[in-house]
């Protein structure tokens, strides 16, 4: 117990051990904060990655409409309901399931 006690009464353990408590409880760069901002960066490495495959996939579906004209016409239509001159185009929505009074 003298030997722990001598050990502790020593400035250089002393200066130590208040220097690991400050860097690790007190700082404003504590390890706590340090774990927050190691998490963030993983959340944003995964957006980013989530981000590249999209970028991607939308990459591939611009160079599929480039390519070919049945693909643009076909997206044209669909999503931005173009028609040619002389045509008409009829919005048909699906039925809801809840109203069964209207059959």
């Amino acid at each position: 117990m003298s030997r722990l006690f001598a050990l502790i009464r020593n400035k250089y353990v002393l200066a130590g051990l208040l220097f690991s408590v400050w860097m690790l409880f007190l700082d404003s760069n504590n390890l706590f904060i340090q774990y927050e901002l190691r998490q963030e960066v993983r959340a944003l490495e995964d957006g980013l990655r989530y981000y590249r495959t999209e970028l991607e996939k939308t990459q591939k579906r611009l160079n599929e409409l480039e390519s070919d004209p049945k693909q643009l016409e076909k997206f044209a239509r669909e999503t931005y309901w173009m028609h040619r001159p002389g045509e008409e185009v009829l919005l048909v929505e699906p039925q809801d399931p809840d109203d069964s009074d209207t059959l």
